[in-house]
């Protein structure tokens, strides 16, 4: 039956471009992805596959019963875009000034309705069930993935798999872990009230500005001499906002960052750490200074039995070339919380565009669109194969 889902897979494939241009070129921002969720539960309506709206936010979640018995799998993709003007010169280009698909979610989408429309073709032939999670918000934290979950969008589910398409690795490779796939993803904000006055004067005040640099310049230590060198942390500053004139003496200075981490205590470290070097630098200028650390999503961490899985279907997959376990990538996905409450494993499928070098969330972020059947196959073949193992 594999072979005939291929075909069908194949030959959608026309629509499946047409879905994913389309939503590139209407995207939403998390948690406003309303029409985008009227999209996707039309969608289903027309198939008639019985589907939940506003699950858990603008979560929509579509359910396949096969004719025969089996386990309940989920496969989960997700539909927010982010704010980013889109600087590609194509004919997709997205339509909403200072909104664009720079992750792939329009082709997550495209990719999982899309075989949704060929499984309801197989349905009566089909074992256990399919679920498809589509997750809004996975862009900005708290995300869309905890609250599906605490709405009981996975409460009947055995296992959970997903995919993100990847633009920075060649078509037809396949990535994935046994592991810790992804790094957890914190944000913080250090606000520093110091006493501004004129430029001529700086012994009558208190420089934001230079309590701000130091404090920059000591969070850079936490890395290279707090945390373990066989460890795995980063702090970065990605803002530094102070000061109105070239003249006058800042009286506020506030920092943005992000701390990406692998292991529960390093984040404990840094977080700690972070805390000592800005009560230290603000004490001793004398200064108060408000810090407010927001844990995000958590490292993403694969089953290794699912992964195993995962490697081994994509054996089965002719237009994949090479697939293999790699080491940690420091971008975040809150995919994390769906392993944390099933096993299941996360992967990735090649999509870098030739000619197309820019990465995720870039101005001129695009994916090769062939990888999208490639993801489809992988996803079904993978349910097929979970099902054999565990019937």
């Amino acid at each position: 039956m594999l072979k005939q889902i291929f075909q069908s897979i194949d030959d959608l494939y026309p629509e499946m471009v047409e879905i994913r241009r389309y939503l590139h070129q209407y995207p939403e921002l998390s948690f406003q992805e309303h029409k985008t969720a009227k999209y996707i539960a039309n969608f289903y309506e027309k198939l008639e596959i019985p589907y939940k709206q506003n699950v858990g936010g603008n979560g929509v979640v579509a359910t396949l019963k096969g004719g025969k018995p089996g386990k309940t799998i989920a496969l989960r993709a997700d539909f927010d875009a982010l704010p980013i003007q889109d600087e590609k010169e194509v004919d997709y280009k997205s339509k909403v000034d200072g909104v664009m698909h720079a992750c792939g979610h329009d082709g997550h989408t495209a990719t999982l309705l899309t075989l949704a429309k060929v499984m309801k073709k197989y349905q009566s032939e089909l074992p256990g069930t399919i679920v498809f999670l589509h997750q809004h918000a996975e862009e900005y934290a708290p995300g869309g993935a905890k609250p599906m979950i605490e709405a009981g969008a996975i409460d009947d589910v055995d296992v959970v798999f997903g995919t993100h398409l990847w633009a920075t690795i060649p078509l037809g490779v396949l990535q994935t872990s046994p592991d810790v796939f992804m790094a957890g993803a914190d944000r913080f904000e250090i606000k520093i009230q110091g006493q501004g006055g004129h430029g001529a004067y700086p012994h009558e005040t208190k420089d934001s500005i230079v309590i701000g640099t130091q404090i920059v310049s000591q969070l850079q230590q936490i890395v290279s001499r707090r945390i373990d060198p066989l460890k795995t942390a980063v702090v970065t500053v990605g803002a530094f906002e102070a000061g109105e004139a070239y003249n006058i003496i800042a009286d506020q200075a506030k920092i943005l960052g992000t701390v990406r981490y692998l292991e529960k205590d390093v984040q404990e470290t840094v977080m700690k750490e972070m805390e000592r070097i800005i009560e230290g630098a603000c004490t001793s200028a004398g200064v108060t200074y408000e810090f407010d650390y927001a844990k995000g999503y958590p490292p993403l961490i694969n089953h290794a039995e699912e992964a195993e899985l995962v490697l081994k279907s994509s054996k089965q997959i002719k237009e994949i070339d090479q697939a293999e376990n790699v080491i940690p990538v420091m971008g975040a996905e809150d995919f994390a919380y769906y392993t944390q409450n099933k096993p299941g494993a996360y992967f990735f499928t090649g999509a870098q565009k030739e000619g197309n070098d820019y990465p995720h969330h870039h101005p001129k972020f695009d994916i090769d669109e062939r990888a999208l059947p490639i993801a489809a196959k992988t996803l079904i073949q993978v349910y097929f194969n979970y099902q054999k193992k565990h019937n």
